[in-house]
């Protein structure tokens, strides 16, 4: 596939997520939820697998979601009016979203259990990473912030237009994360020099105008410092 098709389709399936976030209030607080429990998680030092699990889990809760939120929308181009099966369909693909959240609550609750009363019986020491892990993590998160962002302002796709400017925020992300993990000055300029020229041809080109691409860099950059300063 063509690299510029593939980012099409990249483009429309993480506007489905924009739409699911938008029209839908629960999906929103599983996004707030997934932040939360992934830097807990962090914090708390569970190991790998148990990171893994919590991953699947997050992943598993979001995508049944927004396949509600899916059927939800077929549901009601089928039915015009009130129909007995129109509200089967529903109270069903409801079901399924309450049966995996009731289930990550239960393996969150297993996997995190141990740790928290580790946590209150010595007290907040925050666990140390690896700087790769660390800089997937931030990427991650910054993804999660720019989409809440967008959905939130109502404007532009998550690869064109809107604030803040996602390629902005990923590019200075990285750009941190490198710095960071080289702690060399050359690559950390040159990555800059392409973090750079990657907020400027978003405003050459007219997708962004210049503050979006500032408050995009700023928010990449400030969470992956924060990250890199908290667990490394």
């Amino acid at each position: 596939m063509p690299l510029r098709k593939w980012v099409e389709s990249a483009n429309y399936a993480i506007e489905g997520i924009l739409h699911s976030v938008k029209t839908q209030r629960h999906l929103k607080y599983h996004f707030y939820a997934a932040i939360l429990v992934l830097l807990l998680s962090f914090i708390l030092g569970i190991s790998k697998y148990e990171f893994t699990a919590i991953v699947i889990v997050v992943i598993m809760v979001l995508a049944v979601e927004m396949i509600n939120t899916a059927i939800e929308a077929i549901t009601d181009t089928i039915f015009k009016e009130y129909d007995e099966r129109a509200k089967v369909i529903k109270d069903v693909a409801a079901g399924a979203v309450l049966v995996t959240a009731a289930g990550a609550v239960v393996i969150g609750y297993i996997i995190l259990l141990p740790h928290l009363k580790k946590l209150f019986e010595d007290g907040l020491t925050i666990a140390k990473h690896s700087g790769g892990d660390i800089a997937v993590v931030a990427v991650v998160v910054v993804l999660i912030l720019v989409i809440i962002t967008k959905a939130f302002f109502g404007k532009g796709e998550p690869l064109r237009g809107g604030l803040p400017s996602g390629h902005a925020a990923v590019a200075f992300s990285i750009w941190v994360a490198v710095t960071f993990l080289t702690e060399g000055m050359l690559s950390s300029f040159l990555i800059l020099v392409l973090a750079v020229l990657i907020a400027q041809s978003r405003v050459s080109v007219g997708v962004h105008k210049p503050w979006e691409v500032i408050l995009g860099a700023l928010l990449g950059s400030s969470v992956t410092f924060l990250m890199f300063r908290l667990f490394l």
